[in-house]
């Protein structure tokens, strides 16, 4: 009997590890054998499994699916990372292909997409939707924004508050001030308005 493909799915969000898993049961050549909910856990898991894949989210508590990737490769340069992600517009993501990961799919993906890319991931090819490589593109000129930076300027690009970006990331006005201290200093800017114009211009964020 072949040897099937061992999948370790990586992701938050437990709908997204059932849909995933679901469409992996009904092949014949593929078997998920672990499911992690965080970064650390991935990380984790990849020593303890070894799986042929892991299906990598890049926006994660503990550990960013970049950072994740990033470690793993160092220790199991053998797996092969797929990143499905629903967070396009950023910055990890470009990172996490520029750590190892072979394979980027939006979670707009089909059932179908991702089941391909899966497979062609396990035999060493690298597949990129063509989506995500123009905002891998487009993001090489985002001044190294992280995704939470990301986020929180695009949030206030339209017209959120700082109350109003704190309550909806879920962290604190500090943090989002912090955040957008950062985000002056790395696009040389000294005020929201002008961070905004910048961001639009260099397509870090969009309308």
């Amino acid at each position: 009997m072949e040897r099937k493909i061992r999948i370790l799915l990586a992701d938050d969000h437990v709908i997204v590890r059932m849909g995933v898993a679901a469409a992996i049961s009904f092949e014949q050549d593929m078997a998920v054998v672990g499911e992690a909910a965080d970064g650390e856990d991935a990380v984790r898991l990849a020593d303890e499994l070894l799986p042929d894949v892991i299906v990598m989210d890049l926006m994660m508590p503990r550990l960013s699916g970049t950072e994740a990737t990033s470690l793993i490769m160092k220790a199991h340069p053998g797996i092969h990372i797929l990143i499905l992600t629903s967070f396009i517009a950023s910055t990890d993501l470009g990172a996490a292909i520029r750590a190892g990961a072979k394979g980027a799919l939006p979670k707009t993906s089909s059932q179908g997409e991702i089941i391909e890319a899966i497979r062609k991931v396990a035999a060493g090819q690298r597949v990129i939707s063509k989506s995500l490589e123009r905002d891998i593109t487009l993001n090489r000129l985002s001044h190294d924004l992280t995704a939470r930076q990301i986020e929180v300027l695009s949030l206030a690009a339209r017209g959120f508050t700082t109350q109003d970006i704190a309550n909806i990331l879920e962290i604190s006005p500090n943090s989002v001030k912090d955040h957008m201290k950062l985000i002056y200093q790395r696009l040389g800017t000294s005020s929201r308005s002008e961070a905004v114009a910048v961001a639009l211009r260099d397509g870090i964020i969009k309308t």
